[in-house]
């Protein structure tokens, strides 16, 4: 027990609790945020800091599983189809990945980095995505609410099997690249839907990716206790806080700090066009692209606001696009003369 709690077990627990919130608040994927703080902490090599946070997202996810599960949120049925297609490729991923890269501990870390570092590119980008999509629902007027909607069997199964790929190599990916393709195949699911049925799909495909990865890298348990210890009551506050803590803050934050992990993460395995390597990184380049992108989201975000017809700042917020119920109001929104919708809400 002496040889457990270490100021490391404390500082995995504390990275943990604050991840917990963040993914609380904000219902992301934990995998995005977790496995490159576990990495920068330096607790261990990125395939132990992998299989602990898939052994731990498994975990905390059955919970939420079940609970959506009992309310009948999911649609089982596009949820079959793409455990069909995760579960397999999240249980052969870790395989493939030492079959291209080898046994070598170095080669592997160092490719694992550079596969991490562009998938949370990869998640910001597609987060980024969704808003763009949502933005576009707000302004335009929602596809007919169709939460039973045809399957379409081949694209569902073909997004499974990218996510898990993605989620068995990674961890990064279960949540924000599933949840985008789903939106983009299915427009007419309610939020409500489409969160259970990525929540309940994501349980046998972190287990699967748990799994294979146990069995090749074995499971540190040093590391996963206090991660789970942190990251359960983590969740719970930040779901309990959530509606007192302003949203579209966190958001456009996660998206900064998505890319800046992932820019750091490729430039600390060496990838060339950055190149630190050697477990070093370049801070004033990570730093000016974290300034850049404080200045430069919002600026984006309201220039693209304004090809839609509103204003650069204002309603309709990041967390009003990402809320189901919100429906376009008269304060904030330009609407055409010859609209015939209902007045919204104003506020």
């Amino acid at each position: 027990m002496h040889d457990l709690i270490t100021a490391t077990f404390f500082s995995i627990v504390a990275a943990g609790f604050i991840v917990g919130i963040v993914v609380g608040l904000t219902g992301m994927g934990g995998g995005a945020l977790m496995t490159p703080a576990l990495i920068f902490l330096g607790v261990g090599d990125a395939s132990t800091v992998v299989t602990a946070d898939l052994t731990a997202a498994a975990i905390y996810k059955s919970g939420g599983a079940l609970t959506h599960a009992k309310e009948g949120s999911p649609n089982l049925s596009l949820a079959k189809w793409l455990i069909l297609g995760s579960v397999p490729f999240a249980l052969a991923g870790p395989w493939l990945l030492r079959a291209v890269v080898g046994n070598e501990p170095a080669s592997v870390d160092t490719v694992l980095k550079e596969g991490i570092g562009f998938a949370l590119l990869f998640a910001a980008t597609t987060y980024a995505l969704r808003l763009l999509i949502n933005l576009h629902r707000v302004r335009h007027g929602a596809p007919a609410h169709d939460d039973d909607p045809l399957i379409r069997p081949l694209p569902t199964f073909l997004v499974g099997a990218l996510g898990g790929l993605l989620v068995g190599v990674t961890s990064v990916g279960s949540g924000s690249v599933i949840m985008i393709a789903l939106l983009m195949l299915y427009p007419g699911l309610s939020a409500v839907k489409l969160v259970g049925t990525d929540l309940v799909q994501a349980v046998p495909l972190v287990f699967a990716a748990a799994v294979s990865n146990i069995v090749i890298n074995g499971l540190d348990w040093k590391l996963l206790i206090p991660l789970v210890i942190g990251s359960v009551p983590g969740t719970i506050l930040g779901s309990r806080i959530a509606p007192r803590v302003p949203q579209s803050v966190i958001r456009r934050g996660i998206v900064i700090v998505l890319t800046m992990s992932g820019v750091a993460l490729l430039d600390k395995a060496g990838w060339a066009p950055l190149g630190a390597g050697e477990n070093d990184t370049h801070p004033i380049l990570i730093a000016m692209i974290g300034l850049a992108m404080l200045v430069l989201v919002p600026l984006i975000w309201g220039l693209i606001r304004r090809t839609q017809g509103l204003p650069m700042f204002g309603s309709p917020t990041v967390a009003e696009l990402e809320d189901p119920a919100y429906r376009p109001g008269i304060v904030g929104m330009k609407r055409a003369p010859s609209s015939s919708a209902p007045p919204g809400r104003a506020d």
